[in-house]
């Protein structure tokens, strides 16, 4: 299990990036939204879904659910 976090900020081509917390490329903790404590990033990409539409997982941490 993991705890994962998603970037308040979106990417220039609109998704939210959600990360875990070991990730290299976690944002600075004023930008990032707690996600809670899952076994899977789909798990942290459906919670993530409840706060933004359009969301994508780290090509880096989370490269399963890296969709672009």
């Amino acid at each position: 299990m993991e705890h994962y976090y998603v970037n308040q900020n979106a990417q220039t081509s609109g998704e939210h990036e959600v990360h875990t917390d070991k990730c290299i490329f976690l944002p600075d903790i004023n930008n990032r939204i707690y996600l809670g404590y899952f076994t899977s990033c789909e798990e942290a990409i459906q919670a993530a879904k409840k706060l933004y539409s359009s969301v994508d997982g780290c090509y880096y941490c989370c490269p399963k659910c890296h969709k672009k």
